[in-house]
C-alpha cells in the first residue's frame, strides 16, 4: 500500500502558484518592455557573424513550446518541498531577468523575415505582446535551464533523450526566430544556473548557513578572489575593443566565477560549493564555478606532480590528494575534506566533511572529520584526502591521531605526519584549532578507532 504521501501530488498547491506566476510573468515582462520603448535610445550588442544565422519560421514551435513546459513542470513534482524549490526557481528567474532588462536594456537590430502559415500566426500572436528590447539575458534560456533540470530529473532512457533534444532546440530557436542576438545566450545561462544554485535540491541552500566570517584569513583570500573577478571583468570589457573583440566577453564568466569564491570566502564557507554527499558537486555548481573548479583542479595535479601517491599514516589510514577516476581502487573508503573538488568514483561508505582551501578548520570541522575517520578505520584502507593531502587533511588525520590516543600532543600527531610526508604544511592557526580539539572531550563515536593496548 502506497503512503499518502507519495500517493498524492500538490497539485492543488501547484496550481496556485501557477496563478501567482503566470500573470506575474506576462505583467512584470511587458512592463521590462515598455519601459524600455519609453526610452529614445536602446543599444544593441550584436556581433557580424551572427547575420549568417539562418531564420527558420518552424522553430517557433518549440520557442512557444516553453510556455507548456512552464505550467506542466509545476505538476510534475511529487511533494510539496520538490513543488516551492521549483516556483522559487522560476519567481527567481523572472525577477532576475526583469531586473536586467530594466537596468540595462538591449534591443534586437536584425530584420525578421515575414513568413505565412501557422509558423507566421504564432509569430503574429508573440509580436502581440513581445517588443524588441528584453534581451540579456535571454529569459527563454533562463526558464529552460530550470525547467530542463527539473524534466531531467523525472525522466530517464530515450525519454531523457528526447527531452535533451527538444530542449536543444528551444536554445538554438531563441537565435533562429531571430528573438535573441547571440550576448542573450551566455547570459541566461548564467543566471539559469544561479537561479537553481539558490534552490538547490538534496542539500542546503547556501544562504541558509550565512554567516560573516570571524577568520581574517578567509576575508583576505575573499578579497584576492574578487580582485581577480575584478581584474577579469575589467579584461572583458577593455579586450573586446581590441583584437580579441567579442571573444574577450568570455572572460566575464572567470568573474562570476571568482565573485562567487569570493562570496563563500566571506560570507557562505563550504556550503556555497554544494558539494553533496556523493563526493560530487551539484549541476548548478558545476556549472557556475567551472572556471575556478578547471584551474584547483591543475593546481592539485601540478602541485602533486612529484609525490601523487598516497602515504600510510597508522592502522590503514592514508593521507593523499583527491584522487582522480580510477586512482582509488585499493581503498574500501575515502574521507574527503576538499569543498571545492568533486570526489571521482565515490562509494556508499564514502564521507564528505568539506572544508574551504588555504583556512585552518575550526575545532568543529575538524572533530566531525576526525568521528568519519574512526567509523571507518579499520574496515580496510582508508584514505583522508583534500585536494593537495597536505594540509586540511593532513589536520583532520592529526585530529584523529589525537582523538584516538594514537598520538599524545599536537606536536606528536604533527611529527607522525611529517615523517610520513614531509609536506605537510600545518601552521599556526592549524595547531591553536587542534589544541583546542584536543582540550574537548572525545564523543563516544570516536572510540571506533581508538587503539587498543
Amino acid at each position: 500500500m502506497t503512503a499518502a504521501g507519495e500517493a498524492r501530488r500538490p497539485w492543488g498547491r501547484a496550481a496556485l502558484w501557477l496563478l501567482l506566476l503566470g500573470p506575474l510573468f506576462f505583467a512584470s515582462y511587458g512592463y521590462a518592455n515598455s519601459v524600455a520603448a519609453a526610452r529614445a535610445d536602446v543599444p544593441s550588442l550584436a556581433f557580424a557573424w551572427e547575420r549568417a544565422i539562418p531564420f527558420w519560421a518552424w522553430t517557433i514551435v518549440p520557442y512557444w513550446s516553453i510556455d507548456l513546459f512552464y505550467g506542466i513542470s509545476l505538476f510534475v513534482c511529487r511533494d510539496r518541498r520538490e513543488l516551492d524549490t521549483q516556483a522559487l526557481r522560476l519567481l527567481t528567474a523572472q525577477v532576475v531577468a526583469v531586473s536586467c532588462f530594466l537596468l540595462w536594456p538591449l534591443r534586437y537590430s536584425f530584420v525578421r523575415p515575414d513568413s505565412d502559415g501557422v509558423f507566421g500566426w504564432l509569430f503574429d500572436v508573440l509580436l502581440g505582446f513581445d517588443k524588441p528590447y528584453n534581451q540579456a539575458p535571454s529569459l527563454h534560456i533562463v526558464l529552460l535551464i530550470v525547467l530542463w533540470v527539473r524534466f531531467a530529473h523525472h525522466l530517464s532512457g530515450a525519454w531523457r533523450w528526447l527531452l535533451h533534444g527538444w530542449f536543444a532546440l528551444i536554445g538554438v530557436s531563441v537565435l533562429t526566430t531571430f528573438q535573441h542576438h547571440f550576448i542573450d545566450v551566455p547570459t541566461g545561462l548564467l543566471a539559469g544556473w544561479l537561479c537553481v544554485w539558490l534552490w538547490p535540491e538534496r542539500i542546503r541552500a547556501p544562504w541558509r548557513d550565512a554567516a560573516l566570517a570571524r577568520d581574517p584569513k578567509r576575508w583576505t583570500l575573499a578579497a584576492l578572489y574578487l580582485g581577480g573577478a575584478a581584474l577579469c571583468a575589467w579584461a572583458a570589457a577593455a579586450l573586446s575593443a581590441g583584437a580579441l573583440g567579442g571573444w574577450a566577453l568570455w572572460l566575464w564568466w572567470p568573474a562570476a566565477s571568482l565573485a562567487l569564491v569570493a562570496l563563500n570566502y566571506a560570507l557562505l564557507g563550504p556550503t556555497g560549493f554544494q558539494k553533496r554527499d556523493d563526493g560530487r558537486l551539484s549541476v548548478a555548481a558545476r556549472w557556475l564555478f567551472a572556471p575556478y573548479l578547471l584551474a584547483a583542479w591543475i593546481n592539485s595535479r601540478l602541485w602533486t606532480r612529484r609525490a601523487p601517491q598516497p602515504v600510510a599514516i597508522a592502522d590503514g589510514v592514508w593521507l593523499g590528494r583527491i584522487p582522480g577516476r580510477g586512482e582509488r581502487e585499493r581503498f574500501v573508503a575515502v574521507v574527503d575534506v576538499s569543498a571545492e573538488l568533486s570526489l571521482a568514483d565515490a562509494r556508499a561508505d564514502d564521507a564528505v566533511r568539506p572544508m574551504l582551501d588555504l583556512v585552518a578548520p575550526t575545532p568543529q570541522q575538524l572533530s566531525e572529520a576526525a568521528d568519519a575517520i574512526a567509523q571507518r578505520q579499520g574496515r580496510g584502507e582508508l584514505l583522508v584526502c583534500c585536494a593537495l593531502g597536505y594540509s586540511r587533511s593532513a589536520a583532520a588525520v592529526a585530529a584523529w591521531l589525537l582523538r584516538s590516543g594514537r598520538a599524545a600532543s599536537v606536536d606528536e600527531a604533527v611529527a607522525m605526519l611529517r615523517r610520513a610526508r614531509p609536506a605537510v604544511v600545518l601552521r599556526a592557526p592549524h595547531l591553536r584549532a587542534l589544541q583546542a580539539l584536543s582540550a574537548t572531550p572525545a564523543p563516544a563515536a570516536h572510540g571506533l578507532g581508538t587503539q587498543r593496548a
